[in-house]
């Protein structure tokens, strides 16, 4: 069904990790080195990930994201009890080509055949974003890849979706922001993006001070809500 707010928008702006990419598919290509700790080295890895951001953020202690990701594994494998120079250095490298998920192409294929602009809107460096973009085959369906590494600080700080207005010369009320991370679309709404949050797990919305226009299980399910 169209949803008549996101209609009336003129641009649609991705979230990369955990978005368009899924961001368990390192750890899960090293399942057989990683034995039964994949999922947990995978969980804990991207928990730490974003919450080094969040705090390098709030104490004005910016390092790009391929620092901070790096840094997040080395607590992840530590945590876990995995000592393994090259198995590290495995993970990360595999890092900068995570799969897609396949629903992803779906919806840039629409929304490129529709004549839809798209963006990325990233955390991610841009040696990170360009080398995932590259890897998924992904680069002739976006018109920008925009990354945080241009203001030093990381989402859900509202220069970071301010950046996209600026970059993209539409105004937030013109963005369709999509992100699977529940705090992320709360941030991009709380800006006053039109934002959707792909909900792949099902989990509950959380307690903050705005809240996604809609959500959706699947990227592919967003061209329709555009009325595409």
């Amino acid at each position: 069904m169209v949803h008549t707010e996101l209609a009336r928008t003129e641009t649609c702006v991705f979230d990369a990790y955990g978005t368009l990419f899924d961001v368990t598919s390192a750890a899960q290509r090293c399942a057989d080195a990683l034995e039964n700790k994949a999922d947990a080295l995978a969980t804990l890895w991207r928990t730490s990930q974003l919450q080094y951001t969040w705090l390098r953020s709030l104490m004005g202690k910016h390092a790009d994201f391929w620092q901070v990701t790096g840094e997040a594994l080395d607590h992840a494998m530590d945590a876990l009890g995995i000592s393994d120079d090259a198995l590290k250095t495995q993970l990360i490298e595999l890092y900068l080509v995570l799969s897609a998920y396949p629903d992803a192409k779906l919806a840039l294929v629409a929304l490129r055949r529709a004549k839809r602009p798209a963006a990325i809107l990233s955390n991610g460096s841009p040696k990170m974003l360009a080398a995932a973009v590259t890897s998924a085959g992904l680069g002739d369906l976006l018109n920008a890849v925009l990354s945080v590494e241009d203001i030093g600080v990381y989402k859900p700080h509202p220069t970071v979706y301010q950046l996209a207005v600026e970059r993209l010369g539409v105004p937030a009320a013109r963005i369709c922001f999509v992100s699977s991370n529940g705090w992320d679309a709360v941030g991009a709404s709380a800006f006053g993006m039109n934002a959707v949050w792909v909900n792949r797990s099902g989990l509950k919305i959380e307690r903050l001070p705005a809240k996604p226009i809609t959500q959706i299980k699947r990227l592919d399910e967003l061209p329709t809500l555009l009325g595409l």
